[in-house]
Parts: C-alpha cells; sequence; structure tokens
C-alpha cells in the first residue's frame, strides 16, 4: 500500500519529510516521548537519523543529548542506537537494550526504573518534567487526523496530548487491517475529577479505535516500511515445563477447592520463554474458555486463540516471533475480533486488575526464604532491564505468582537465597513461587513457615542443605524471631557459594 493510501489528512501529506529532516527538528535537551512497546510498534528511521545527526555534533565538539520516554522496551533501532552515540542522558520507564543496559551500569546515563501504569499519569501530574516531543509510529492517518495505531499503543496517547511537537512515521510495512483492533479510553481525568472506568470484562470496549492528534501540533510526517523486531522464543525445556506443570496442577487444585471457576479468571503473563512454556502448558491442559487481560500478547497466546483455549486477550502491544507475525497477518481478521490493544495505563491500571480479579504470572531473578523477589538487579546494583508492570499486578492480582528455575549460571548459582540483594516485590504481594523443584503456596503463612515451604518446594537439592543449615542458625541467633535473618551471612551469598555449603567471596 503507498504512503498516499495511508497519509490521508491534506494539511499533513505537506508535512512529509525525511527521516533526517524530521530529526533535526529535535533539539538538545528535549524530552522525546516515542511509541513502542516489548519490540513492537516503536519508531524506526527518526531515531537512527537522530543517532546519526548527534554522532556528527559530537564529533564537532558539540554536546547533544535527550531524554528518552517509551512505553517499553523497544529495540536496536531505537535505544541501541541512541546509546551509542552517547544520546541519551535519561531514560524511563523500562529498556532491555544491551547498549543502554551497559551505559545504565557504568553511571554513562540516567535511568528511572518506575511502575508502566504510573507513567502516563506521572507525566499528566507534571511529576517527570515537560514532553518537548512526541515520536509515533502508526498505521495510517484518517482525513481528520485521528491516528490508526500499529502493533502496540504503550502510551501514545498520553505524549500526544501532552507533547509540544509531535513526529508522525507511518509505517507502510504494518498491516492496515490492524484498524478496529484498538480500543483508546479517553475518560480520565485528574484527581479530584476521576470517574470509575467503565470496563467489566477483559473484551469490553470503552474507548475509540482512534489516537486523537491535533495536526498543528505535527511538525513531520516520515514514512517507513520496516518490520518490529522480531522475538524468537526457545522451545520449552524440561524445566520450564515442569514449572508449567506445577503452576497449571495448582490452579487444577483451586479449581477443585472452589477458589476459582473452572474456566479460571484473566490471565496476565510476563514475557520470555518460561512464560511461553506456561502458556503452552495451558494451551494443552485442561481448561478452555480463558480470557486474558495482560501487557502483552506473544507466541503463545496466539496458539491459545486458535486452539480456541483462550476466547480473547486484551494487551498493549503484540510481541511476535516471525513465524506468529506471519500467522498473525495471514488470519487478521480472526484476531482482530479476539484481542483489544489498549493504552498501558489501562492494560497495568491496578484498580481494573484489582477488580477483574487478574492470575498474574511473572518471572523474576531470585527469591529469598521469606518470599521476597528481586526482578531487576543482579548482585543488587546492576540493572537488568527494570521492574516494568510486574508491580502493577503483582501487588493486585487476585493470585501474584513468580517464577524462575531454581538455579543459573549452570548450577553455580541459587535463585533462593536467605535475603535478596534487591526488593522489587516485597514479601506481601508475592503469594506463590514456582521452580521446576515444585510449587509453594505462600498465603497465611507467617515468614518462618513460608521459609520452611519455599527451601523444601523450590531450592535445589544441591543448596537446600545450606539454605536450611542458615534457617536453623538464624533462629537460634538471630536478635528477632520474626522473620530470622543473620544479615552478614545472608549478603555473603551474593558474593559466592560453594555446594558445599561454605561462604567465600567469589
Amino acid at each position: 500500500m503507498p504512503l498516499s493510501d495511508r497519509v490521508l489528512h491534506p494539511g499533513l501529506r505537506r508535512k512529509i519529510m525525511s527521516a533526517e529532516a524530521a530529526a533535526a527538528l529535535i533539539p538538545a535537551g528535549a524530552n522525546v516521548g516515542t511509541s513502542g512497546f516489548t519490540g513492537a510498534g516503536y519508531p524506526k528511521a527518526v531515531p537512527q537519523a537522530l543517532a546519526q545527526r548527534i554522532k556528527l555534533l559530537h564529533a564537532d565538539g558539540e554536546d547533544f543529548q535527550i531524554g528518552l520516554w517509551t512505553g517499553a522496551s523497544t529495540a536496536p533501532e531505537l535505544d541501541g542506537a541512541l546509546a551509542k552515540v552517547h544520546g541519551i542522558e535519561m531514560r524511563l520507564p523500562y529498556q532491555s537494550d544491551p547498549a543502554v543496559r551497559k551505559q545504565i551500569n557504568n553511571g554513562q546515563m540516567q535511568y528511572t526504573d518506575i511502575h508502566l501504569s504510573h507513567v502516563a499519569q506521572f507525566v499528566w501530574f507534571g511529576f517527570l518534567g515537560h514532553l518537548d516531543v512526541a515520536v509515533i509510529e502508526v498505521a495510517g492517518i484518517l482525513p481528520d487526523g485521528r491516528l490508526i495505531p500499529s502493533s502496540s499503543v504503550g502510551n501514545n496517547k498520553t505524549w500526544l496530548d501532552q507533547a509540544d511537537a509531535i513526529i508522525l512515521e507511518v509505517n507502510t510495512s504494518q498491516n492496515p487491517a490492524l484498524e478496529g483492533m484498538h480500543d483508546i479510553y479517553y475518560g480520565t481525568e485528574l484527581p479530584p475529577y476521576r470517574i470509575p472506568i467503565p470496563l467489566l470484562q477483559p473484551g469490553d470496549r470503552i474507548g475509540e479505535p482512534y489516537l486523537r492528534c491535533d495536526p498543528d501540533k505535527v511538525i513531520a510526517v516520515v514514512h517507513t516500511d520496516l518490520p518490529d523486531r522480531s522475538n524468537q522464543f526457545a522451545p520449552p525445556d524440561e524445566n520450564s515445563q515442569a514449572i508449567a506443570g506445577h503452576i497449571i496442577e495448582f490452579l487444577q487444585h483451586e479449581v477443585k477447592h472452589g477458589r476459582l471457576p473452572k474456566d479460571l479468571l484473566p490471565l496476565q503473563s510476563g514475557v520470555g520463554n518460561i512464560a511461553n512454556a506456561v502458556l503452552a502448558g495451558l494451551n494443552d491442559g485442561p481448561f478452555r474458555n480463558l480470557t486474558a487481560f495482560t501487557e502483552v500478547l506473544q507466541d503463545g497466546m496466539l496458539d491459545m486463540l486458535r486452539s480456541g483455549t483462550l476466547a480473547m486477550a486484551s494487551a498493549t502491544a503484540l510481541s511476535l516471533s516471525d513465524e506468529a507475525t506471519a500467522d498473525f497477518n495471514a488470519n487478521i481478521g480472526f484476531y482482530r475480533d479476539r484481542i483489544v490493544l489498549r493504552s498501558q495505563e489501562m492494560s497495568n491500571h491496578p484498580e481494573l486488575i484489582r477488580r477483574l480479579g487478574l492470575i498474574a504470572m511473572n518471572a523474576m531473578i531470585e527469591a529469598d526464604i521469606y518470599g521476597n523477589v528481586n526482578s531487576t538487579h543482579v548482585m543488587g546494583s546492576s540493572m537488568m532491564n527494570g521492574i516494568g508492570g510486574s508491580g502493577d499486578f503483582a501487588r493486585n492480582a487476585y493470585l501474584s505468582i513468580f517464577m524462575t528455575p531454581s538455579v543459573a549460571k549452570g548450577g553455580s548459582i541459587s535463585c533462593i537465597v536467605p535475603m535478596v540483594s534487591h526488593v522489587d516485590h516485597t514479601e506481601h504481594d508475592v503469594q506463590v513461587i514456582v521452580t521446576e523443584q515444585g510449587l509453594a503456596d505462600l498465603r497465611g503463612l507467617s515468614p518462618t513457615q513460608r521459609a520452611r515451604l519455599i527451601v523444601e518446594r523450590c531450592a535445589h537439592p544441591d543448596y537446600r542443605p545450606a539454605l536450611l543449615d542458615y534457617m536453623e542458625r538464624a533462629q537460634r541467633e538471630s536478635l528477632g524471631q520474626h522473620t530470622p535473618h543473620l544479615l552478614d551471612d545472608a549478603l555473603g551469598w551474593h558474593s559466592g557459594y560453594l555446594k558445599t555449603g561454605s561462604m567465600m567471596a567469589a
């Protein structure tokens, strides 16, 4: 489809220009809000042109950096390109690019890790400063200036509303049949004028299929014809299949005891190989007519929609492999009737998560014996990706499940430790911990009861004796007995650990 068929607003047609010309309109020091959520729907041409401009300016001795705000992680054409030329002064709210991560951990880039549900409202409240420019990928522009969203929505609604200037990337590689899949809710107001959000079921449509846009704020329209980043998922391995099996058995147990309906409650799933394996397990499991209210739709949920295991899914973005993308585009009519893409302030909204009663399943780096979870930091200070939306769901879900293999680095590191090196989700927000070893249901237990159950059910056998030894010594020697800890010993687990049970600096 030619660009002329995608840009139907006469005034905006006159603003079509090259990516280089558009990038030249972004000033140094600007806060730039871009589209993009987990490798979907991010601008692909303007950021690369801006990176090239920054590289030339830096070569001439000029200082040029921007603040980069997105929906979540993007891709090498955006985060990576700008990071490689040291063009990002501040990044928020979530990232997964290796170059960005390296600069954050080297202290070369400031990073604000923030719950995804907070981003839009914090911008509206003025907590994060002023948004100067929005760079948004869209699938098309209507005659009245409204925008057909792309493969993610993220924070686009807020960026378009709040930015002084807007650059639109019209991506003709995005399927035009995306039109009608989105639901953009404009009923949000600032306190004290907020009203209840009228969403009662995951599939409800309460807004509009288009993004509103003031044509007078648009300073450039750029043509792109590039696909989203491909997200490749490894086939389920023995560990991830075991984790999936434990979760399915647990859910069946909850149905049997009347704590869940037979078609469960809406599912939320994090992104990654383990999450995809759990979805595959659910697809082969006993449940039918399920629903999802989540951030991201990945391959496993498309499989569930095709099989009928999943009746419908609500999210803010697609995150698909090449094979799943081909299937999605070939059968987009089928999927459009079963998928709703929303703004992330809706997909991650705590009140909706609480009211709909979600089953939240998220990955973690490590958990401690009392149920505190670290999902962001290695060794307590080195950032991986960020908290993303896991906190939105964990704090408010009907069931909050965290999962990980019991060991990492070929077994040299235990993912169950006496004390996590960084706390993202406190023991108060974690109900279930799962590894390939087993599942610990922590509901209603005291700290010492949780500790024994986590070690017995979730810890790898190689590390179980040392963890039990730690617990016994802590109960003998700790000042308090509610949550017994020996701080020197607990922190030693993050410096290195020998399977014989002795602590040693790495």
